[in-house]
């Protein structure tokens, strides 16, 4: 089986985030570092090179694989920023409903600024998120 490649690092997030060239991206990532701990309680760490994580769920899939990866995490990409919220189907829609203007990807949410975006929106898909994963795939979180 396959081992996973995004793994928690010890790199720096807040200079990993000053080295983001594009000045409204770099503020906005910042800011996605604030929200993610107010709503998390969790400290911003490295998974990876480029993704900014919060928290630590250790998984199993009915499958066999296993890993860990973060609870919610985004990354600033050179087009968009890439969010990570996994969250019940359902739910994830309703929410969107009200979102802002957005993207979607297979697992993830694309965002081009946060301006764009609904912040009280952002802050009810990451309590879900957190709580639909702690509920359908996590073995232990931390």
């Amino acid at each position: 089986m396959a081992e996973n490649k995004t793994k928690e690092t010890t790199a720096c997030v807040a200079e990993f985030l000053n080295a983001v060239a594009d000045e409204t991206k770099r503020k906005d990532s910042f800011r996605l570092v604030q929200i993610m701990e107010e709503q998390t309680g969790l400290e911003a760490k490295m998974w990876g090179p480029a993704i900014v994580g919060f928290g630590s769920c250790h998984y199993k899939y009915e499958s066999g694989r296993e890993g860990d990866m973060p609870m919610v995490a985004f990354s600033p990409r050179k087009a968009e920023i890439t969010l990570y919220l996994m969250q019940d189907p359902v739910e994830k829609e309703k929410l969107l409903a009200n979102f802002g203007k957005y993207k979607t990807g297979k697992g993830c949410i694309y965002v081009k600024k946060l301006q764009d975006i609904h912040e009280d929106v952002l802050r009810e898909m990451i309590t879900s998120a957190i709580g639909y994963l702690k509920t359908k795939y996590c073995a232990s979180i931390s």
